[in-house]
Formats: structure tokens, sequence, C-alpha cells
């Protein structure tokens, strides 16, 4: 079976789990290797697993959840969440971003969009969980997808990509900061307020933490600073399957059984209004 190629570029940006030295690929992009000789073999579905030996990362999105993430995104759903990640993205005047690094960044559905208003840039996908890698592994033909440790040492190397995205995911201000290249951004979006606010209360889902804004700033702070801040904010109108997608590919799906979760969604309307609404925050490295 023949292989998509790996993007050359995308591959250049990546480092040693184990030495921190660069990696190539293999012959054929069966893999990845050092220069000291470690070695990192090619999944059947295209990704790459970059960890050091006997380190196990948190526990990633399983494959329900994954499949459900699919579907919603799919769908179109959150395309208005894409578009303002991908103008926080593009905006700046350190010129095109051609350099992309998407952590926690589940199928790649949010990098593929962004990549595709940038066509002379490159990504990699970064998760913990291999269901969603093996997926982002197809999501863009220019992005590269690896099942990696957020919380750890990042697989990439120093000042190599010029944007960080952090999409709902766990934010490690000291290693983002480290691969930011001179005059590179971090861009996160996170859950306003009112995100979903019309299915909090009939499914019991978990509210958005009020002090959100805080933490965000204690994990990225003094290596990082903010200096652009915008939000999106829109009304979908979803059916009671797309209203059980949704909470399934989330958070909410660790807190509730399948068999709770359907009970509720079945008291609801047939359709259901449903805000999105995210805040969309811009930093640089400080100093």
């Amino acid at each position: 079976m023949s292989r998509r190629p790996w993007p050359a570029r995308a591959v250049r940006l990546l480092a040693c789990p184990v030495c921190g030295a660069p990696l190539a690929a293999r012959p054929d992009d069966a893999g990845l290797r050092c220069p000291a000789g470690h070695s990192f073999d090619r999944a059947r579905q295209g990704h790459v697993t970059l960890l050091p030996p006997g380190h196990v990362p948190p526990s990633g999105d399983s494959a329900a959840m994954v499949a459900d993430r699919v579907a919603f995104l799919a769908a179109g759903h959150y395309a208005g969440v894409t578009r303002a990640l991908a103008d926080a993205v593009a905006a700046g005047d350190d010129g095109p971003p051609g350099a992309l690094l998407d952590l926690g960044g589940g199928t790649g559905q949010h990098l593929a969009g962004v990549l595709d208003r940038l066509p002379g840039s490159v990504g990699v996908v970064l998760d913990s969980s291999r269901y969603a890698a093996r997926r982002a592994a197809g999501a863009h033909p220019r992005a590269l997808a690896v099942v990696g440790d957020a919380w750890a040492r990042l697989p990439v190397r120093d000042a190599a990509v010029n944007r960080v995205l952090v999409v709902f995911a766990p934010r490690n201000g000291p290693e983002i900061a480290r691969v930011l290249r001179p005059g590179g951004r971090l861009v996160v979006v996170t859950p306003a307020a009112d995100h979903l606010t019309e299915l909090v209360e009939p499914l019991g889902l978990l509210r958005v933490d009020p002090d959100k804004a805080r933490r965000l700033s204690a994990a990225l702070e003094p290596q990082l600073r903010p200096i652009a801040a915008s939000g999106h904010r829109e009304r979908l109108e979803l059916d009671r399957a797309a209203v059980t997608t949704l909470v399934g590919m989330g958070p909410h799906a660790r807190h509730l059984s399948p068999a709770g979760l359907a009970a509720a969604v079945a008291g609801l309307p047939e359709r259901t209004p449903v805000t999105v609404s995210v805040d969309v925050t811009t930093w640089i490295r400080a100093g």
C-alpha cells in the first residue's frame, strides 16, 4: 500500500524525544531517526509516536470520543471556531506563519482549516490519543500527526515554529515558549462563560470555570505575555443526534453514562438552540 508522503518541512520541525537531536525521515517515510540512532516507526495509519522509552502520556480521547468528534466537526458545526482561529493565526506583523504546531490538536480538523487559509504553511498535530492521531494523519497533506505528551518536553526543535495553536487543550507555557521562533505567537481558544449554556442544566454538563482567565495566565506567564484578544459567538440549531455527538466528543463524556446521556437528550426538543461562545487570545514570548 502506498503511503501519503510526509511533508518534509514538517518533519524538519521535529526533535528526538530521547536525546533532543533533529529527526529525519527514513527511506520511503517508513519512520523517523536521529543521528544517535534512536528510531521511531511510522504507524500503518500514517502517524508516528514520539515518546521517551517507558513514558506513558496522560489518558487521551477514547475511540468513541474521537468518532463523535469526527462526526460533529465534519458536519461543520464548529466551522466558525476554525475561522476565528485562522484569523488570529494569520494576524500579526511577522509575515506569513510558515510552521504551525497544534497542541492537543485531536483529529486535526482545526489545523486543516487553518492550513487551507495558509497555502505556504505546514503543520504538526500533537495529541496524546492514538485514536485521534490516526484521524489527524489524514487530515491535510501538509500536516504530520504525532502521538506525544503536551505536558512533557515536546518532540519539537527549539525556536522551530511560527505559531502554536491550542484549542480546548492543555497549555505548557515553558515548552511553548521554547519551540516558538522569535516573534512567533501562541493562539489559544477557550470556552467563554456562555458556551453551550442551553445544555448545561438539562444534561448536567460541566460548567465553564469562572476562574478560567486567571488559570490561563498562570499556565503561560511569565514565559509568554498576551498581546491580543477576540471572541467568537454564534447560535446553532442542533438535533438530538448532533447534541449527543457534541457531548460525547468532549470532557463531559467522562462524567455521563451513555444511558444517562441518552435519557437526558430524549427530553430535549427535536431541535435545540445552542450557543457556541469562545475566547481567542494571542500570546508572544516575553523578553
